[in-house]
Formats: C-alpha cells, structure tokens, sequence
C-alpha cells in the first residue's frame, strides 16, 4: 500500500496538497484518458474501470468536463479497502463445476464496484430445500455458497425453521396471509337523519325521474307491506322495474300533523325556520284545543300499534326532546321501551310525581365500571366511608349548621333559607340538563303512563314563541290515525374530482328529509345489487338523537325472541333492528361497501 501512487497515510496540510495537486496535474495530465486502469493493491492483475478513493466516476469512463475527480486525501486505509475477510462472497457460475478460483475474482473483494462476472441466482424453492438441508445437519451454521444477498434470505428461513416445526415440503411451511372476515351488515342506527349522500362510480340514473307507473307501484307496496326479490346482479339498473319499484317504496314515511307551508323537522334549535310564516294557531285558543286533540288521538294510535307489534317504532319530536318509542323485540328488549332526550330536572321530576319508573342508563354504565374498577380492599373502605356519610347526612338533616350551635354563634350568622339547602343538595341533578347524559329509559308498562303524561303535559307545547302552540311532530315507518304520507326527497348530481393527474367522473346521490333507520337501512339494500358492491355513504345526523343508540340491553332480555313480522318492514331490517345496539352515543357518521364488505365508522 506505500508504494501505490499518491498515497498519503500522514496528515497533509492545505499548502502541500495545492503542491501535491500541481505536481500530479503535470505529471499525469488533465485527460481521462489517462488513467485507464489502477493498480491492485494486494498483487495480481490490474481491476478496470474501477472507483478511486472518493466518490465519482469511474475511471475510464471520463467526464463532460475532461477532467478527473481527484482522490480524497484525507482517506484512510480503514474507509477504502476493506479488509477481505469483511468483503468475501462466493458467487455461483453459470457451470455449477467449474473450480471456484475460475468464479472469484483475484483478491475477493465484493465491496469494489464495476466488477461483472456472469451469476446466477437460485430460485426460492432451491433455497428452502438447501436452508432445510443444511439445518438438518448444523442448524446455526450459515451455508457459504449463497450470495450476499441470498444468505439474508437463508437468515430467515433459518430463523422460521427454529421458530416452526418441520414440515413436509416448503410450499407448506409459506406464511399465508388470513383476510378478515366480510360484514355483509351494519349496527342499526336509532338516531333521526337529516341528509344522505351516497357516492359511487357507477350512475344513479334509476333513482331519479320515476315512471308514473314505477311509483304507483312502490307506493302500493309501501301500504300494503310487501317486498319484490331483487336481483343480486342487475346488468342495467335502468331497466330494471324491481329496483325502481322498491327505491320508491323506501322513500315513503308517515307524519303528524302535515302542514304543507311548513317543515315540522327538526323541531329542536328551528325557530328560525318558523319565523315568518303564517301560524294562524298562535292566538287562537279553540284552534290550537283541536290540534292538541288531533295529535292526542294519533299519539293514541300509534301506542296501540306498538304494542300489538304491528307498528316497530315511532318518534315523538317537540321544541324541547325527541321521545323514541320501540316495539317489544328491537334492539334487544323483551319489553316496549322508551328514550327520551334531552331532559331536565323539571321534566323528570314531573314524570317521578306521576309514577313513571325510568332509568338514567349511561349515568349507571358510569358507576358500574367504577364498580368494576375497584378492589376488595377499596370497597370496604368505600363502606366505611358510606356508614360515616350516613351518619353526617344524619346529622346534616338541620341543614347543616348544628355547628354553629356548639359555638354559641348561631343568633349572629344567618342561615340559608331551606330552598338554597335543597338546590345546593341536588346540583349534580342539575347539571345534567340539556346533555346527552340526562337521556331516560322508561320500560314495559310504564310506557303507557308516560303516554298519558304526554298528552297531559302542559309544558310538552312551547306558549311563546315560532312555534307557540303547534303540537309534536309523530314519526312512523307505517300508517296510523290521522297521519299524512310523506316522501323524502331525492337528488342526483354527476361531478369530477381530481385523481392523480386526471379528473374522475363520481356519481352522488343526495336523500334529504326526515330519515329513520328503516330507510336508512332500506336504501342500502337497494344500492348493494345497483352499485355492484360499492359505494360510500356520508350521513348527518340530527345531534340531539344521536344518543338514542344508548345500549339500554340486559343479558336476561337479549336471549328472549319475539316475532315482528307483520310490523310492515322487510325481514332483512327487522332483523338488523332486533340486534342490540352497539354504536353508544356515537352515530354512523361514514358507511363504505367495498366488494359487498361493509366498513363504517361512528
């Protein structure tokens, strides 16, 4: 290595390496074609077109310029020739018995680049059998007539033998990858929608612009409650009367009272959308007495509908909460139940003095994971500390103040009067007002006393304001008395949207209006066949339902069954609609079809 030419082992200082380069540039010239070839450094013959110390072109090949990049003269024997025990690979041949000195160039060194010899690489099944042979007889020896590259290759076959048993041939032992198992349904959605967008790449020209005979008839089938088979793949959904019929068909609900001036959903924060308009309610007494009467006979009906399960469920929306009813058999129940949210102390006290049992379901879910939570040792201590705070509310009974008594001052502090004791105590109550957490589940026969506390109910009507003295509005999926049919409404829109470098013609198709899980879940029954397997779904949600997908299920009701076959659903939604609920107080926000595979997220 000393005797190579232009070495320097030794540090250089700038002044002798501006010497040393204008000693080299006479000596050697500024052609490339100068230096042809570099000398190897451990004997043999010379390597050509091979890099020098630093980084550049190889020599040889020249440069645009016509100079040459010169050497690195700070480069140390450790950063340029590696020693060859680091660098040595054994390549094969193309003659599996040509002796190896004919393979291997003089001196072994791989890491040195421009070097090309003719190689082969074994395929992946010669190497697993090699790999398995080879363990048989030395399992932590490496086998040296693989390339670099294949012995990471025999590192891990290696690695998976000692990890797995042995198999019998090596296609056996490959990892195959397990793919998730297809949701050919989704949780059912209690909460009321305001707007649908669907999306997908294939037209929706069928959903839009019926045939006067294509709605008769879904309209027909919507009343009477019967279903057509639809294909499972449909060629041209635009000829196909089956899916045309049933897109109309899902499209229809039922409402009370109907006023075709003015939109009665959502009731809850939509006073602006009643300004303005004609009420001619408002200041008379005798109309809004026979409103209230009519509502009170439809809410009535429903009720008795419910409960022969001939109607699944229905809402109840007023200025202040939204009241969902369900029939015995959905979402998991074995009774009728009832959810009505927001509410306040107010509303629950006045239910508690006319009897009304309910529950206050996610403040329980609440205390019983901090039930489950705690150990033994911290629940005894919990019943120490239960017995000390009977005892002090025991003695709190005067308000509190028996203190004042011990210290002879209770003639000079004035005492709270007892209502500002009472709302003190009961502030937590309180604070529930207007939260999703004040939702209350009423059960079995105590939905019929709530019935008639609503049509009792004084407050239930606002006195003042756009909506002073206009009833509830009832929702239904099937007719009762005195209820209007009602359609939601469909639009179908074409755009382009940026993909990669081009534009892509997507499709959407917008439903807007009142929709209940029974459309929602009846529309995408039809878009399955009709997308071929693919389309995304944005809903929005009226908030204050959202949390009507409390999970209200015991484990004693869930294993009770009830048919509901002639509530004038299709089998498939009834179904979907008996599962318990499982989304809590989060709504389906986004739900995707990909190849008939349902993804959602909430």
């Amino acid at each position: 290595m000393s005797q190579q030419a232009g070495y320097s082992p030794s540090f250089k200082r700038p002044a002798e390496i501006l010497r040393m380069r204008k000693k080299r540039a006479h000596s050697e010239g500024v052609s490339s074609g100068g230096r042809g070839a570099i000398s190897n450094p451990c004997g043999g013959a010379s390597i050509s077109a091979v890099r020098p110390f630093s980084p550049g072109p190889l020599f040889g090949q020249g440069r645009s310029g016509g100079g040459v990049k010169r050497r690195n003269p700070f480069a140390s024997i450790e950063n340029t020739f590696s020693s060859p025990a680091k660098k040595k690979v054994f390549i094969y041949t193309d003659d599996d018995d040509a002796d190896s000195s004919d393979s291997v160039k003089p001196g072994g060194s791989a890491g040195v680049e421009g070097e090309k010899s003719p190689t082969r690489t074994l395929p992946f099944s010669e190497r697993l059998l090699q790999a398995e042979e080879l363990s048989k007889d030395v399992p932590s020896k490496k086998p040296t007539s693989l390339s670099e590259d294949d012995s990471l290759f025999e590192d891990e076959d290696l690695f998976q033998e000692e990890r797995t048993p042995k198999l019998e041939s090596p296609q056996a032992g490959a990892v195959t990858s397990i793919a998730a198992p297809a949701c050919v349904e989704y949780p059912a959605d209690w909460s009321l929608k305001t707007r649908l967008l669907f999306t997908s790449l294939l037209p929706f020209s069928w959903a839009v612009q019926p045939r006067a005979t294509d709605e008769a008839q879904g309209l027909t089938q919507h009343c009477r409650g019967q279903y057509t088979t639809i294909p499972q793949s449909i060629q041209d959904p635009r000829t196909s009367a089956e899916l045309r019929c049933g897109f109309q068909q899902c499209l229809r609900f039922w409402q009370h009272p109907s006023l075709s001036w003015l939109s009665l959903f959502p009731r809850i924060g939509a006073d602006g959308s009643f300004t303005g308009k004609n009420v001619p309610w408002a200041q008379d007494m005798a109309l809004q007495q026979s409103l209230m009467s009519e509502w009170s006979v439809s809410l009535s009906s429903l009720y008795s509908l419910l409960k022969a399960r001939l109607c699944p469920y229905f809402y109840v929306c007023s200025y202040q909460f939204t009241a969902l009813f369900r029939a015995s058999g959905l979402a998991g129940n074995s009774n009728i139940t009832a959810l009505l949210t927001p509410t306040t102390r107010g509303l629950r006290e006045a239910m508690k003095s006319d009897g009304i049992e309910f529950t206050l379901p996610l403040l329980e879910e609440r205390r019983k994971s901090k039930e489950q939570g705690s150990t033994a040792h911290n629940q005894e201590t919990d019943g120490e500390e239960e017995e000390t705070q009977s005892e002090a509310s025991d003695k709190e009974d005067d308000g509190g103040f028996s203190w004042l008594t011990e210290m002879g001052v209770q003639d000079k502090i004035k005492k709270p009067d007892n209502i500002s004791i009472k709302l003190h105590k009961e502030r937590n109550s309180v604070c529930l007002d207007h939260k999703p957490e004040s939702v209350v589940c009423v059960s079995g026969t105590h939905t019929f006393t709530l019935i008639n506390f609503l049509i009792n109910c004084k407050s239930l009507v606002a006195g003042a304001g756009s909506q002073a003295g206009l009833p509830p509005t009832l929702l239904a999926p099937t007719a009762f008395r005195g209820a209007t049919l009602h359609s939601l409404k469909a639009r179908s829109v074409n755009v382009k949207t940026q993909v990669r470098a081009g534009y892509q013609d997507v499709c959407s198709l917008e439903v807007t209006g009142p929709i209940m899980p029974h459309s929602l879940h009846a529309l995408t029954r039809m878009l399955r066949p009709a997308q071929r397997g693919g389309f995304s779904t944005v809903s929005h949600t009226h908030e204050p339902t959202a949390v009507l997908n409390t999970h209200t299920t015991t484990r004693e009701q869930a294993e009770q069954a009830v048919e509901l076959d002639g509530c004038g659903l299709h089998p498939s939604t009834i179904q979907q609609l008996q599962e318990p609920s499982t989304l809590g107080r989060s709504p389906l926000r986004q739900l995707h079809l990909n190849n008939y595979s349902y993804t959602w997220k909430s």
